[in-house]
This record gives C-alpha cells, sequence and structure tokens, in this order.
C-alpha cells in the first residue's frame, strides 16, 4: 500500500494511510450510526449516500489541494479570511437553526458553516504573521498585534454560537505562537485578559435573567446549565444512573460504553445508536467503542495521535518558518477537536457540540477537514521535492532551499 501511495499520491506515506483508515472508519460507523436518519428519510440510504458523497468529494479535494505550493495557499488565506469575516456576520441575520444555535449559511440550496472555513483561514493567517518575525523587538510587536486584531475580529463572532469553537481556535493559535517564539510576557498577559473575559462573562450569565439579556446572548445560558449539569453530576454521585431530559445524550453515551467492553458488539450491532441524540454526530465516538470496544476507541486515538507526531518530526526537519507553523496549526486543530469530542462521549467534559474530524457526519466539517490533510500533504511534498532539487544541484552551487530528511517524511 505505501508503494501505491508513493507511486500514485505524493507527500507524507503515513499522513495518507492515516486520512484513508479515517475516512473508511468513517463510512464503516455512519452506515450504522445514522439508522435513526435512515428510519426518517424516504430513503433509507440516502443518510450514508450523502455522507460517502462528501468524503469522495473531500478526498478529491484533498488530492487537488495537496499539489498547490504553500506560497499560494499562503495568497488565498487571506481571501478566506475575509470570506469568512462577511459570512459570519450574515449568519446572524440570515443564518440557519438547529439545535438551538444559528452556525449555518445556505448558499445555492447547500448548508455552509462559516465558522470551518475561519478557523483554516485564521490558522494559515498566523503562521504567515509568526514566519515574518525577524527581528524579535519590533516585528514581534507588530505582528503579535496583528494577530491579535485577526482573533479580536474573528474569535467574537464565533463566540456567540460557538464557545467551543472559538475557544478551540483560540488554543490552537496560542500553541502556535508558543511555538512560534512570541515571548512568554506577551503570551502571559493575553491568557489572563482571556481568563478575565470568561470568567467576568461566566459571572454576568450568573448574576443578570436571561430575559433581561440581548438575544444575542441566549446561547451564553446555554453554555453555563452545561458546565452546571457537569459539576453537578459529577458531586452526585447517587443520581448518576438517573436518566432525565437534560443528561439523555450523556447517559445513553456511558451506556453505549459500557456495553462495548474490550472488544465491542460489531459494527452494526449498536444498540444505544437508536436512543442516543446526535449519535452520528457529537457522540459518533461512544457508537465507535460500543461496536468496536475499547481496542477500537485506542486505534481511533492512536490515528490521531499517530498525524500529530508525524506532522511534528516534519516541523522539526523544516528550516523554514512558515510550512513548520502551517503543519503544526492544523495537525493541533485536527486532533484537539477530536479529543475534546471523545472527551464528551466518555463524559469527561461537559457537551459541546464538537464533531469527531472526518468520522462524524457534517458536510462543511469534513470538507474543510479534507483540506487541512490536503495543505499538510502539499508541504511535505513540497519539502520532498525541494530536497531532491537539492540534490541534483551541481556541486559547489547555493542551495536555496530548506534540507529535509526523506526517511523522515516517508
Amino acid at each position: 500500500m505505501e508503494n501505491f501511495l508513493k507511486k500514485y499520491l505524493k507527500g507524507n506515506a503515513t499522513i495518507w494511510i492515516v486520512f484513508i483508515l479515517l475516512c473508511m472508519v468513517s463510512i464503516l460507523e455512519m452506515y450504522s450510526a445514522s439508522s435513526t436518519l435512515a428510519f426518517k428519510s424516504s430513503n433509507t440510504a440516502m443518510p450514508i449516500l450523502r455522507h460517502a458523497g462528501f468524503l469522495f468529494f473531500g478526498v478529491v479535494l484533498a488530492f487537488f489541494v495537496h499539489l498547490i505550493p504553500y506560497k499560494y495557499i499562503r495568497l488565498l488565506a487571506y481571501l478566506g479570511l475575509f470570506l469568512s469575516f462577511i459570512l459570519l456576520i450574515l449568519v446572524y441575520y440570515k443564518g440557519q437553526s438547529a439545535n438551538d444555535a444559528t452556525r449555518w449559511y445556505e448558499i445555492g440550496g447547500f448548508q455552509f458553516q462559516p465558522s470551518e472555513l475561519a478557523k483554516l483561514s485564521v490558522i494559515i493567517v498566523v503562521a504567515d504573521f509568526i514566519s515574518r518575525i525577524k527581528n524579535e523587538a519590533e516585528d514581534e510587536k507588530k505582528y503579535f498585534r496583528y494577530i491579535i486584531i485577526v482573533l479580536a475580529a474573528i474569535c467574537p463572532l464565533i463566540l456567540f454560537e460557538n464557545f467551543s469553537t472559538a475557544m478551540l481556535l483560540f488554543g490552537v493559535v496560542f500553541i502556535m505562537m508558543f511555538i512560534g517564539g512570541i515571548s512568554i510576557k506577551k503570551l502571559g498577559l493575553l491568557l489572563l485578559a482571556i481568563s478575565l473575559f470568561v470568567v467576568s462573562g461566566y459571572a454576568m450569565i450568573k448574576t443578570i435573567p436571561e430575559e433581561s439579556m440581548p438575544k444575542i446572548f441566549d446561547r451564553a445560558y446555554t453554555w453555563a446549565a452545561r458546565i452546571d449539569r457537569y459539576t453537578e453530576e459529577k458531586k452526585q454521585e447517587e443520581n448518576k444512573y438517573v436518566i432525565t431530559d437534560e443528561n439523555r445524550q450523556v447517559q445513553h453515551g456511558r451506556i453505549a460504553i459500557a456495553r462495548g467492553g474490550m472488544l465491542g458488539v460489531m459494527p452494526g450491532n449498536s444498540v444505544e445508536r437508536d436512543y442516543l441524540p446526535q449519535a452520528y454526530s457529537d457522540f459518533i465516538y461512544a457508537i465507535i467503542v460500543e461496536e468496536m470496544g475499547l481496542v477500537g476507541g485506542i486505534i481511533i486515538i492512536l490515528f490521531y495521535l499517530v498525524l500529530l507526531y508525524r506532522a511534528g518530526r516534519i516541523a522539526v526537519k523544516s528550516q523554514t518558518v512558515f510550512p513548520a507553523l502551517l503543519v503544526i496549526g492544523l495537525s493541533l486543530m485536527i486532533v484537539m477537536q477530536a479529543f475534546v469530542s471523545m472527551a464528551v462521549a466518555t463524559s469527561l467534559g461537559p457537551v459541546t457540540g464538537q464533531p469527531l474530524p472526518l468520522i462524524s457526519r457534517g458536510g462543511t466539517s469534513i470538507i474543510i477537514t479534507c483540506i487541512y490533510f490536503g495543505i499538510i500533504l502539499g508541504v511535505t511534498r513540497q519539502l520532498k521535492g525541494e530536497q531532491q532539487f537539492d540534490e541534483e544541484k551541481p556541486e559547489g552551487q547555493e542551495q536555496n532551499f530548506p534540507v529535509v530528511d526523506l526517511n523522515e517524511l516517508s
């Protein structure tokens, strides 16, 4: 398989394998987890066909994206940032609502989630800003200010309807700045400011009645209720087995995981898929563990960890800042989102609504995640090509490209 990948697909073979395996798991588990959608549909095959169609389009898109030099990705990100900013504003006025949240904008009959494009664009733009820091004093102050402006423009627009996504994006950017060498003092002040903002916002929600607040803050009370419910459940051990309307997702997720045991009940034999709300989306990891057991759940975790490890190795070997930060930022977004989703499904964190990247149902999420993989693979493809170019140059001629160990990229 690795020889096939090397011959027909450029870039890191390990990342290609992880990408393809996640797509295969996605189709298998979505076929099982989408039983309630199939029951409601006039065509029982439509949910899985729709999902497979998005995956197929995403894989094709990833292939073409990985052929684009990252210098063009860097330029396109600014256009994406502008478009996502406009669409995030339009969502508040003409957005489509689902599960009490307005996160989708309809374009030509298709629903699109602008926050996904915003995440991708912000990560690329931030990687570009950090890579431009040459003078530690002057440039750092200038580009750190630019990063704060970008975060201040995008994160609040996401925050009002999707708190977890906004905080996830901030977390990834914060780690990128730390890896990129932004001073600890600046990062410390930024973290302190965000912490004060979150604490004061929570205190305001707890003291001001919902009916007295503007409608735009409605979701904030949902977040507070989820946090309160999660902390209360941890305290009240005697009620942890009681199923109510408020904790139905969490409790059936626990039941699904308990049924899985070590090896699971095998794909297609899930029972909780018919009782667990959002079994095909936010809680699909619980269905994976039910059907594939603890062993299968660990294998899924390893897929994401292998992606992060390989991305880290690629970044370490790159002598150019932008592609290194780009690979790290995109892989961090995928892996951190996956861990948040799995934490929710296993009751290790409050319900957030984060899908499991590339596995959960969702058109925009699947396509943008495939673009993540395409860009990461494109960087490794280009780094390989640059080394081969260097090796073919006449002896003594100046080398202008970063040197990367091919064995580390394969």
